[in-house]
């Protein structure tokens, strides 16, 4: 270990627990579909309004969750996020043994630790800033995207292999085992955050006036408003397609569920490799321009997906897969470094959410969108239109001052905010 992970002994409590956290989610979004698919027959629209409930909390917690995160300390939200999804895959399993295992009853634990990772992701969000130096904020950024994309694709090997060799409901016994850990991790941390400045101030006025605040924010900001659109749209067209792909692999290129995890893993080491390149490059060309090269340039490799055959033909899903996930983790880099410097530490949680109820609420309908073309269209029709809009979704970076500057602004200017938010800028 070097650095952070070396000598802040809190940042490594939190990157283990958000790693092992990471693995447990990836767990899920290979086992529950699998599951779905091998022991319940469900059919490609039931595995993508599966895939929806996953993210539907988004858009139905997302902001009030903000406003929470702003009111309150952090840490114990995230202990008691990780606290519930270890009680709902370890329920999982104890029903379905019980012959209790159905669509409802996947469709409910998607639900619920979709709900936890509401909470958890933006209170993680805005938590991070207050526990790291400005200065080791970039490093920590990149080591725990890195290593959220190692659990990723460990995690999504492991979910095809326990489906397939410990039976359809038991795999998810391993998330269980994961978010125990993470909940272990987070309560031994010593940092402790002070009372939120001003909190009894907020805490006085109305959810709807703290809400619309970080909408405000959000929206009357040019470099927040296009990231934040620019997330929306790619956001769809990610899920659009990721949704079908587990039937699609099996169904269409004719893999086993074991197989299906191999490649989903082997495709996961692009997060890997965008994680740890990202700040490389952006030192050398600027985070403007690294912006571009890893949302437009690398996700342009999407379209090879769709080619994909049984055979050496699935190496193109592999190459195409690889693409996208160095784009997608490099550009989230950028996104967390530029948000956490930018946005004030008092609505920090409130800008997460806004821009996340935005971004995340884009991936139910997606998955909606995917699971709706599959089976109008065919599933290889259907990924062939959602994976167009990756590389397409970029163009909304290309029409805004990302395309001319050469790096992502670190303060706010009055230049920047539009019409009335202006008044938040001087307030602030």
């Amino acid at each position: 270990m070097s650095g952070l992970l070396r000598r802040h002994r809190d940042f490594r409590l939190l990157w283990c627990g958000e790693t092992t956290g990471k693995f447990g989610a990836a767990v899920t979004g290979v086992a529950m579909p699998l599951t779905a698919v091998a022991a319940l027959g469900a059919d490609t629209f039931s595995v993508g309004v599966l895939s929806a409930c996953g993210w539907l909390p988004w858009l139905l917690i997302g902001l009030p969750v903000g406003v929470w995160v702003d009111r309150v300390r952090r840490r114990p939200l995230m202990v008691g996020a990780a606290a519930l999804s270890a009680v709902v895959f370890a329920a999982v399993p104890l029903i379905a043994w019980c012959g209790g295992l159905s669509l409802a009853l996947l469709t409910g634990a998607a639900l619920l630790s979709g709900a936890a990772a509401v909470v958890f992701q933006t209170a993680y969000s805005a938590y991070l800033p207050g526990l790291l130096a400005p200065a080791d904020q970039a490093e920590g950024n990149a080591k725990l995207h890195g290593s959220a994309s190692a659990a990723q694709l460990a995690g999504q090997g492991a979910g095809g292999f326990l489906v397939q060799l410990a039976g359809a409901a038991n795999g998810l016994l391993a998330n269980a085992a994961t978010f125990l850990v993470s909940l272990l991790c987070l309560s031994g941390i010593r940092h402790r955050e002070p009372r939120p400045t001003g909190a009894g101030g907020r805490a006085r006025r109305s959810l709807r006036a703290e809400v619309a605040e970080g909408l405000r924010w959000v929206s009357g900001d040019v470099w927040l408003r296009t990231l934040t659109l620019f997330g929306a749209a790619s956001n769809l067209s990610l899920m659009g397609y990721q949704s079908i792909l587990p039937v699609f692999l099996v169904r269409e290129v004719g893999l086993s569920p074991g197989t299906v995890g191999t490649l989903l893993a082997v495709a996961g080491t692009g997060g890997i490799a965008g994680a740890f390149a990202v700040r490389r490059v952006a030192a050398r060309i600027g985070t403007a321009r690294a912006t571009l090269v890893f949302e437009l340039g690398l996700p342009v490799l999407a379209l090879l997906i769709p080619l994909a055959t049984a055979g050496p033909g699935a190496a193109l899903f592999v190459v195409g897969s690889f693409g996208v996930s160095a784009g997608v983790v490099g550009g989230n880099v950028l996104k967390a470094g530029f948000q956490q410097a930018y946005c004030p530490p008092a609505l920090l949680g409130r800008v997460t959410a806004s821009a996340a109820f935005l971004n995340y609420g884009t991936l139910p309908l997606g998955a909606l969108l995917g699971g709706a073309l599959g089976a109008a269209l065919g599933v290889r029709p259907a990924l062939w239109i959602t994976t167009a809009g990756v590389p397409l979704a970029a163009l909304i970076l290309v029409a805004s001052p990302v395309r001319t500057a050469r790096d992502l602004p670190s303060r706010r200017s009055a230049r920047d905010a539009d019409g009335p938010d202006a008044d938040l800028l001087a307030r602030s």
